[in-house]
């Protein structure tokens, strides 16, 4: 069974720093993109980051290059999102998702039809 588990949301003050993690377990983890993505209250789902099959390039939505960094930790089956210099704007709950059609993780960060497989979510909530 296909899992994808997020971690490390939280409650934090501008300009701190929050690291989420994603957990990921049934599939054969360096075969399939993992993506980002943040949804905000009414507002629609929008791509953050993802790391494309093999971990071969990474790409992130232009508005968070230089805050956000998206890595890998094969031996763990995670990847993690480094958020540094929140801002209130960034309140939204956090999802990891995995595509399995490998064709979702491109500059587009934003292809969430193409993504297979959702966790649940964590919230992460940026105070001024």
């Amino acid at each position: 069974e296909v899992q994808l588990v997020e971690s490390g949301g939280g409650l934090v003050q501008a300009g701190g720093s929050l690291r989420l993690s994603c957990a990921a377990s049934g599939f054969t983890f360096d075969d399939y993109a993992i993506g980002w993505f943040r949804q905000a209250p009414g507002k629609e789902r929008e791509g953050v980051s993802c790391v494309s099959s093999r971990r071969r390039n990474t790409y992130y939505a232009d508005s968070l290059k230089g805050r956000f960094t998206i890595s890998s930790d094969n031996a763990k089956n995670t990847i993690y999102l480094e958020m540094n210099d929140l801002k209130p704007g960034d309140t939204a709950v956090y999802y990891c998702a995995a595509d399995f059609s490998l064709v979702g993780c491109s500059a587009d960060v934003n292809r969430i039809a193409d993504y297979d497989y959702w966790g649940q979510g964590t919230q992460v909530t940026v105070s001024s």
